[in-house]
């Protein structure tokens, strides 16, 4: 469970219906860089325990993705056009954008 600190539930409710960008970073248990994922769509949900439901856009049309519950790392995106490098998609003008890092175990980390 995330601490107060981490997830703002007034905050959260004001993501739904908002359209966010999210970068996601995968380093090994060694802090080296695997792969990075880029998706993006509108907040469906947020909920201190489950999460931050996104409804996909773009290439994964129709995907549900789940963020963990915390608010911190969602920033107000500046006006413009943002090309995702793994598809070249273009998002025009997000509300949102966020990153997060995760790092994976020697058990969990692909070799793709």
């Amino acid at each position: 469970m995330t601490s107060d600190s981490e997830f703002d539930e007034s905050l959260a409710r004001s993501f739904v219906g908002r359209y966010v960008l999210v970068g996601v970073t995968f380093e090994d248990s060694t802090g080296q860089f695997q792969r990075q994922e880029q998706f993006h769509g509108i907040v469906l949900s947020a909920d201190a325990r489950a999460g931050i439901a996104l409804g996909l856009r773009g290439t994964r049309n129709g995907e549900t993705q789940w963020l963990p519950p915390a608010t911190r790392p969602f920033e107000a995106a500046a006006k413009g056009s943002y090309t995702l490098r793994s598809t070249g998609e273009v998002v025009v003008d997000p509300d949102f954008t966020c990153e997060w890092l995760v790092k994976q175990s020697d058990a969990n980390a692909s070799s793709s």
